[in-house]
Parts: C-alpha cells; sequence; structure tokens
C-alpha cells in the first residue's frame, strides 16, 4: 500500500508512469494497476509530472519590499544597491522574517520548493542573517532554503564586510558568495575573488559570486572565478551569477574563457528577468540586453540555470515567483525556440539548478525524495507556453498545495463544439 499514488500523468522526458510515495520517499515510478491501494490517489491523466521547481539565485531579504522608503526611479542596478542600503536602515528581523515566508508561500503553491537565497551581510547587525537563518528553520518541512554570505557592498570595499561574511558562516550560511565587480579597482575584484574561493575551500562549502554583473566587457572576473575553482579543487561547486559583462566581450576572448570555465566545472547562473530589465540603461541604440552566452556555455558543456533574482523589491518591481516565467523569458532572450532548446530551458529550472545547487534525492525515481508538480499541461513545452495552473504540488510526501482544474469552456456563436483553454502543443 502506498501513502500517495500520482496516477495517469506524463513525465518531461514524454514517458507515461504512475508515481508511488510511501513517506517521504518515491518507491515506484511505473504503470500501477488501476486497482492500487493508496491513501490517497491523485489522478493526473493527460498532465505533466514534474520534478519540483528550483531556482539557484534569489534575494529574499529584500523581497516583497517594493516602494519601500522609496521606487527606484532610474530602474538601474546602481541605485537599487543604494535603496536597498537606505532600507536596511530601518528595516526588522520581524519584517523580513514576515516577507519572506510570505514568499515562500508563494513559492510552494507554484511548486518551487528549493531556493538559493543571497543574504545581505554588510550589516555588523547581521539582520538579514538572523531572519533568513529563521526563515530557513520554520520552511525547512516544505523548501529547501540554501542560504549565501553576500557582501553586497564589496568585500573589501566595506571595512566590515569580510569580518561579517565569516561571522555569517559561523552563524549556519550554506556558500560563499561575493561581488568583486563592485570592489573599488579590478585587482582589489580579482583579489576578493581569491580570497573567498579560498575560504570556501578551507571550509567545505560552495561558492556563489555575483560575478560581471555590468555592460563593462573588461570585468573579467569570471576568469579569476575558473582559475581558482580549478586550483583549490572546486570543481563543481562553484558558480558565476549574472555573467552580463559577457554579452559584450570580445567574441575571441570569449572563445578562451568558455574553454576554461568548462574544465573548472564552474556553473553560470544568468538571472533572465533582472538582466534585461538592469542592463544596458546607458546604452542608447543598438541596446544590449544584458544576457550571457547561454548556449554557448551549454555548446562547451558549462552547467546553465536560470534563476529568478527579484521579485517586489529595489531592483524589480514584478514577479510572481513562477519559473516557469523566468525560463519563458530566458527562451526569447537567448533565442532558444527550437523543440530541443525550450524542453532544455524547461529541465534548466528543474534538473539543472538541482544540479547546480548540489541537491541530493531529487528528480522523479525510485528513492528520490517524494518532492513533485503536477501541472495543467500535456508536456514541458507546452508548461512553458502557458504557465498553468499547479494542479498538485507534494513536498517531502505531503500535499502542501491543491486546485481543481480550471476546464473552462468556451460556447461560441457559430461554432459546433466548445473549446478548451488549454490547446496541445509541440512536443
Amino acid at each position: 500500500m502506498f501513502d500517495i499514488v500520482v496516477k495517469g500523468g506524463a513525465l518531461p522526458d514524454g514517458t507515461r508512469a504512475d508515481i508511488g510515495i510511501t513517506g517521504d520517499r518515491i518507491v515506484a515510478v511505473e504503470v500501477l494497476p488501476e486497482d492500487v491501494v493508496a491513501g490517497q490517489v491523485i489522478d493526473a491523466s493527460g498532465d505533466l509530472i514534474s520534478p519540483p521547481f528550483v531556482d539557484p539565485h534569489f534575494h529574499m531579504d529584500a523581497t516583497l519590499s517594493y516602494g519601500t522608503p522609496r521606487i527606484n526611479a532610474s530602474g538601474t542596478l546602481l541605485e537599487g544597491i543604494a535603496l536597498w542600503g537606505e532600507l536596511k536602515q530601518i528595516v526588522t528581523v520581524e519584517e523580513m522574517v514576515a516577507r519572506a515566508l510570505e514568499y515562500c508561500d508563494w513559492a510552494a503553491s507554484l511548486g518551487l520548493l528549493a531556493i538559493r537565497s543571497h543574504v545581505d551581510v554588510c550589516d555588523d547587525r547581521l539582520l538579514g542573517v538572523q531572519a533568513l537563518l529563521e526563515v530557513r528553520e520554520q520552511v525547512k518541512g516544505y523548501i529547501d532554503l540554501q542560504l549565501v554570505a553576500f557582501p553586497q557592498d564589496g568585500l573589501y570595499r566595506d571595512p566590515t564586510a569580510r569580518v561579517n561574511t565569516i561571522r555569517a558562516l559561523d552563524m549556519g550560511v550554506d556558500v560563499v558568495g561575493g561581488i568583486p565587480h563592485f570592489e573599488r579597482t579590478m585587482a582589489d575584484g580579482a583579489a576578493s575573488v581569491r580570497d573567498l574561493c579560498q575560504i570556501a575551500a578551507e571550509r567545505g562549502l560552495m561558492v556563489d559570486l555575483h560575478c560581471d554583473e555590468t555592460d563593462d566587457p573588461m570585468s573579467r572576473h569570471i576568469e579569476t572565478l575558473a582559475f581558482e575553482a580549478q586550483r583549490l579543487g572546486l570543481q563543481g561547486r562553484a558558480a558565476g551569477s549574472h555573467l552580463t559583462s559577457m554579452h559584450s566581450m570580445d567574441n575571441y576572448y570569449v572563445s578562451k574563457l568558455l574553454p576554461l570555465m568548462a574544465e573548472a566545472g564552474v556553473a553560470a547562473i544568468p538571472n533572465p528577468l533582472i538582466n534585461i530589465v538592469l542592463q544596458g540603461r546607458h546604452d542608447t541604440f543598438p541596446k544590449r540586453r544584458g544576457l550571457t552566452r547561454v548556449k554557448e556555455m551549454q555548446a562547451m558543456g558549462i552547467p546553465v540555470g536560470w534563476g529568478q533574482d527579484c521579485v517586489l523589491d529595489p531592483w524589480y518591481s514584478l514577479g510572481t515567483g513562477d519559473m516557469l516565467d523566468v525560463a519563458f523569458m530566458g527562451l526569447h532572450v537567448a533565442q532558444m525556440t527550437s523543440p530541443e532548446e525550450m524542453r532544455r530551458c524547461f529541465d534548466m529550472v528543474t534538473q539543472g539548478n538541482a544540479a547546480i545547487m548540489n541537491l541530493t534525492d531529487y528528480g522523479l525515481h525510485v528513492g528520490a525524495q517524494a518532492s513533485l508538480v503536477v501541472l495543467d499541461a500535456g508536456n514541458s513545452i507546452e508548461a512553458l507556453r502557458l504557465r498553468p495552473d499547479r494542479l498538485c504540488v507534494i513536498s517531502k510526501g505531503r500535499v502542501v498545495a491543491q486546485q481543481a482544474r480550471n476546464d473552462a469552456r468556451l460556447s461560441l456563436p457559430g461554432r459546433p463544439e466548445s473549446v478548451r483553454r488549454r490547446h496541445s502543443a509541440l512536443g
């Protein structure tokens, strides 16, 4: 007897299978008998069964703070950083916890069950660290929250950032973060990369740096990150987030850079919603859109995952927490519109991001953690096209969100049959 059986759905690879769950584990992925015994049977006939969505880049300490204390009038990255600096002076732990928990509710309802959040440590009180450690504990039953110690104002540029980064890691933050392009000089930026990678290596931690989030083609800290990752044995544990300067770099230099990243096992985390909004603000026309070279990196075997980054905060005035929105924007800006590329975009916000975060027991296979999403779509391409309802979200063996199928039909004059809202798609 199973605790839960999800019957009749299609997996992202197109195969049809039922999912049997006992406790917090998947114990069967096969076509089960119609009369299978289970505590709860969820009918997923004609629906897509997906592993949970994963976001490898977010800022939960700032989320849902839009308009406080003011709005980012210029829409630039630098004004957003300055605005966040103002907000940090007036925010409380309780406010950050409340906003973060509300966002986690949004995330769970959308099947987003693993999030890597950067948390600013350029505040001697470390209020954000306190808040998100509390949130991580409160949501651990349904969301895996991975925290990054992020010196927002620069590891060396801010006088106490390095000390506070170490303090945050000692308090239990999971990943080493940084922002080398925000240091006073390129030399300081490169030195910060070396320092942060050394800290990660000594502690056996992952490192994820905001890297070259600029339109300046001479911002090349990803090269230093790749070198240090290889030198220190951080392969598979290092990531460069954003990498927007690469869209402006000389093609010959990039032809040298990408193999170095591949050799070093460094992952890339572009954030398409925010990258195309913040970058190119100083351009006239042609105007750069700021997304890094996604397809070119993938062709070299570099792991690339889509990140959300921001929802309703000093940098981004929109957002819902839906990783399908992120992938939808990413496939447009990266021009990944063939069926194979679109399926890859779906994988980037599920399997790909899980691998970048080094999540264990993830996926739809026997022995994996019993976390999955049932979507009102027939396949992964249709899911990207429609960003459909999440009919059921199961996290760690428990149903945490469920809604009735919207089977609305149109009755059109002169049409003999009603038309379903959901249409078939390629794939």
